[in-house]
């Protein structure tokens, strides 16, 4: 079953990166805003292993922690791998800076977390049948995606391309991998029950963790390519598109709410939330030690996950 898993994984990402290109191709063909197309449609289409896993476990398998692990795991491991990667190609992140309109989206995921804390461990609210954490969720999610898109106001400028049959293919590749996406679930069920393993930290290591490879590969070329600012929107606007997909979950997971978490989760909580605060460092500070440090931190923190 592992074998199958590891085949699974290779294949999202090989359909991610298509999926990424494809992106791309669009963003020359079309007067759709590149800031637009790579900080915000980018980090969705690398989050749809995420969107699908997680409906499929609460869908198909009456899951709901497995879809709080997968989520809490994968903002987790996004982190650890700008981090990681920072810091191995440190000479080229050292100077530069993300730019200023990805501080709201850092402040939102920051936020959420301190939301999910707070809400789900002492109150539970809800409003119109669904738990007022979703609705903040969704709140948030809309003001950081303004906020990213507002980067770049500059439209593209137009291409001779075939734009229809670059959109047919971008269908195309998604519904590949919304079909991966919900093998990789089921194929997670089989690693809990084999395994003896709680929901949760299944969740976190098998589906966290393979849903997050497109994030890496993609965090990896762009750093490599001296654009730390796109890879830094990546990953935030990933994480901020993950909690949707919490809230979401939430809303279609009718036997209750989503937000019971375990011992696992209220971990992954904790050390999810430490580690998006290493980051203000990486956003507000002009030093490259002050850079350092937070990348350091944000890589112990999932580095303590996987020891716990």
């Amino acid at each position: 079953m592992l074998f199958v898993y590891a085949g699974l994984a290779v294949l999202v990402i090989l359909l991610s990166l298509a999926l990424s290109v494809c992106v791309d191709t669009l963003d020359k063909a079309t007067n759709l805003s590149g800031a637009f197309l790579g900080g915000v449609l980018l980090a969705a289409v690398t989050s749809l292993p995420e969107l699908f896993t997680s409906l499929a476990a609460v869908a198909f398998l009456n899951e709901p922690q497995m879809v709080v692990g997968n989520i809490l795991g994968s903002n987790l491991f996004n982190l650890a791998a700008l981090a990681a990667v920072s810091l191995l190609l440190f000479r080229r992140v050292y100077s530069q800076s993300a730019a200023r309109e990805q501080r709201l989206p850092l402040m939102a995921v920051l936020l959420i977390y301190a939301l999910l804390a707070i809400l789900t461990v002492r109150f539970n609210i809800y409003f119109a049948g669904l738990n007022i954490v979703s609705w903040l969720i969704f709140l948030l999610y809309a003001l950081g995606v303004r906020s990213l898109s507002a980067e770049d106001e500059d439209a593209s400028e137009s291409a001779e391309a075939d734009a229809g049959r670059l959109l047919i293919r971008f269908a195309g590749l998604a519904a590949l991998l919304v079909l991966t996406s919900i093998a990789l679930t089921l194929v997670t069920e089989q690693l809990k029950l084999a395994y003896d393993l709680e929901t949760s930290l299944a969740g976190a290591l098998f589906l966290g963790v393979a849903t997050s490879l497109p994030e890496l590969v993609s965090t990896i070329q762009l750093v490599r390519l001296g654009n730390f600012n796109a890879a830094c929107g990546n990953i935030l606007g990933s994480n901020l598109f993950n909690f949707s997909i919490l809230a979401l979950s939430d809303l279609l997971y009718t036997a209750g709410t989503i937000y019971i978490f375990d011992e696992q989760a209220y971990r992954l909580l904790a050390l999810g939330a430490l580690a998006v605060a290493s980051m203000l460092p990486v956003l507000y500070a002009r030093r490259g030690r002050w850079k350092l440090l937070g990348f350091c931190l944000a890589l112990l923190c999932y580095a303590v996950f996987l020891l716990i």
